[in-house]
């Protein structure tokens, strides 16, 4: 057969055959391997065939990730137990259409095994690194100042006690970068882990409740606790509408506003900023009901409820509106525990 003359594509008597580059087709790309590498928070795991899983991780640059852990579940698993919740590792990642692969992973803060010893501390990590889940809203999108709070606020609920840190002593500081008013990005998170030379064990609901009300305001839902949510009148108001966003003065409130403790609002305001000596003193009625505040304000801007609310365990004060939004979301039939709540809740 003269060359030319064949069927299309056809070589040259002699001649090597061309091979299409299936690099691409791959996951390989221009000059390089799709393979990258990153720190990361594991938020949850959910199983996969019998030893595999599929891992979420909060990353420092690469965001949100939903990974493949092959063969994780297997007692020789190469990874053993540092791709449980609520730890923190360096990852190794090849990336796929439409998960990611694990291939390596090394332990940086084994928070897991601290934080599921205690049982409030456990749901409370629960509580974070779900409600951290939801506020992200596309894969793949690197959220820093997210990262680290989430990273301080296990920190803070692992270590027992106290040695002074200089915000996160695991992560390099030089590329932190700055948030919009040009203030390092850690700000927040050095706030929420304390750097007191004596600093005690943080209480685990006074953890979960500063993250909640620091990722609100990392997302731009920060409620308002001294001016009105509406005119913005100075303060401070009685009246408190989590609808509205925080508190409302005598002319804006309207119905459906309840009236917390001005000491409970000013526990939420600690929180908030960071003020912990002010918040450690708190009465346990105000950090029932500053915490219900809390749990109801997430829910209300995430429009759906965070399942593991419920677990926490926030005492046998708590009120009725506290109740209302620390529960599932509409479930068909009341659970006989959110049953018992609303029970005892009731006058």
């Amino acid at each position: 057969m003269v060359a030319g003359l064949g069927r299309p594509g056809a070589a040259a008597v002699g001649q090597p055959v061309a091979r299409p580059d299936r690099r691409s087709e791959c996951g390989w790309h221009d000059g390089g391997v799709a393979v990258y590498r990153d720190s990361a928070i594991v938020l949850r795991v959910v199983k996969l065939g019998e030893a595999d899983r599929i891992v979420t991780l909060l990353g420092r640059r690469s965001g949100r990730v939903r990974a493949v852990a092959k063969g994780v579940r297997r007692t020789r698993s190469r990874f053993g137990g540092r791709l449980e919740p609520f730890s923190h590792v360096d990852v190794q990642l090849y990336a796929g259409r439409s998960l990611d692969i694990v291939t390596q992973a090394v332990s940086l803060d084994p928070f897991g095994p601290v934080i599921a010893a205690d049982y409030a501390r456990y749901t409370a990590a629960t509580v974070i690194a779900e409600a951290a889940d939801r506020l992200i809203g596309e894969d793949r999108e690197p959220w820093l100042r997210l990262y680290l709070l989430v990273v301080s606020a296990l920190r803070a609920l692992a270590e027992p006690a106290a040695e002074p840190t200089a915000g996160l002593a695991a992560e390099p500081t030089a590329d932190v970068g700055a948030d919009r008013d040009g203030h390092p990005a850690d700000r927040l998170a050095e706030q929420l882990e304390g750097g007191r030379p004596d600093a005690r064990r943080r209480d685990p609901g006074l953890v979960m409740d500063a993250f909640l009300l620091r990722s609100m305001a990392l997302a731009g839902w920060a409620p308002a606790l001294r001016d009105c949510a509406r005119c913005s009148a100075p303060g401070p108001h009685a009246a408190f509408h989590v609808s509205s966003g925080g508190a409302l003065c005598a002319i804006c409130r309207g119905v459906g506003f309840s009236r917390p403790a001005p000491a409970s609002i000013e526990l939420m305001d600690a929180l908030a900023t960071g003020d912990w000596a002010a918040a450690e003193r708190s009465a346990p009625e105000h950090r029932r009901e500053a915490s219900g505040l809390v749990a109801a304000l997430m829910q209300c801007h995430l429009e759906r409820g965070l399942k593991s609310l419920p677990l926490v365990d926030r005492g046998s004060g708590m009120t009725a509106f506290t109740a209302e939004f620390a529960a599932p979301v509409a479930p068909a039939r009341p659970a006989i525990g959110a049953e018992r709540m609303t029970q005892v809740a009731l006058p």
